[in-house]
């Protein structure tokens, strides 16, 4: 199908107004090119796009990806799935049908217009890992039945559809295994560790932390996530993944809570209490895949993508949105 002109292309992106997916059409329209965002807003924010309504190169459509969807575009970038577990899990069935029927019908999409696509996979594919930290040759350590498999197998499933669609139809994929994430645009809600704490210490509320703070996770930027999306998609055909996206940099999760809580000024405390089943205890991603084939890292420091999410939601909670 020919381009708009020149290099500018037509970007389908799926979830375009969840947290990550703005962020990504924000910087796809800076670079030149027509956004379509397609977005039923389950578990994402009108808000987070009201800021590109009115240029002419973006166009929201409201749009449930568990129905096929026909539209002409060069390229799709799938990200539509809820990605906090309060919000994968209130209602699993349609989490798992998001990822399953989603991947089916973008994936249909693409073998129809012979584009490029890339999957939002997620490092809960390696469910609790018993090898640390994680390469993309581990297969995981998942439950399949437990609460948060909607989620876990529903992106393992996707996974097997890319390659699967690849290898028989000849469809050029990119698979993107993307570790916590953080920075504005982030739901007041989600349940997520960086918005729960930032949120409660602003709020002068304890700080919940779950287990005894002994556990790890690797915090990336959502700026450098974008640009790790971007590097992907625009890889050699051969580069298909998976390919790790986050920040190798570990934290003890009770750390970041005293972190934040000083960055903040708050006099909250912190208080614990039981870990959810199937809470990994330590998560950080091996990224020498993505540096070798991506020449990309992540550069944002914590405590200067921290100072702008606890920016952005002091902002939100003092206009009253709900972020």
């Amino acid at each position: 199908m020919p381009r708009l002109h020149g290099s500018q292309k037509r970007v389908l992106v799926t979830g375009g107004a969840g947290f990550i997916g703005s962020h990504l059409c924000e910087r796809l329209l800076a670079e030149g090119h027509d956004v379509l965002c397609v977005d039923n807003l389950y578990s994402s924010s009108k808000q987070n796009i009201d800021h590109l309504i009115g240029n002419p190169y973006f166009e929201h459509l409201r749009h449930d990806v568990t129905f096929p969807l026909y539209v002409e575009v060069d390229e799709i970038y799938n990200l539509a799935c809820p990605a906090s577990p309060v919000m994968y899990q209130t209602d699993p069935v349609q989490t798992t049908k998001t990822s399953v029927l989603g991947a089916i019908n973008m994936l249909g999409l693409a073998k129809r217009m012979r584009c490029r696509i890339l999957q939002a996979s997620t490092s809960e594919v390696y469910g609790d890992p018993t090898v640390h930290p994680q390469k993309e040759s581990y297969w995981g350590n998942v439950n399949p039945i437990g609460p948060r498999a909607c989620y876990d197998e529903g992106k393992r499933c996707a996974e097997t559809l890319f390659f699967d669609y690849h290898r028989q139809h000849g469809l050029e994929v990119k698979v993107a295994r993307i570790f916590n994430t953080y920075g504005p645009r982030m739901h007041i809600s989600d349940g997520r560790v960086v918005s729960n704490f930032v949120v409660q210490a602003l709020r002068g509320e304890d700080l919940t932390i779950y287990g005894d703070g002994s556990q790890t996770r690797s915090f990336c930027y959502v700026d450098d996530l974008v640009s790790a999306l971007i590097a992907l998609m625009n890889s050699p055909a051969d580069v298909t993944g998976p390919i790790n996206l986050g920040n190798p940099a570990e934290l003890r999760i009770g750390d970041l809570a005293k972190q934040v809580i000083e960055m903040t000024g708050s006099s909250s405390k912190i208080v614990q209490k039981p870990l959810p089943q199937d809470d990994p205890v330590q998560r950080r991603p091996d990224a020498s895949k993505a540096k070798e084939l991506l020449d990309w890292q992540a550069s944002v420091p914590l405590d200067e993508g921290l100072k702008k999410t606890i920016a952005y939601f002091r902002e939100t909670l003092e206009a009253g949105g709900r972020g």
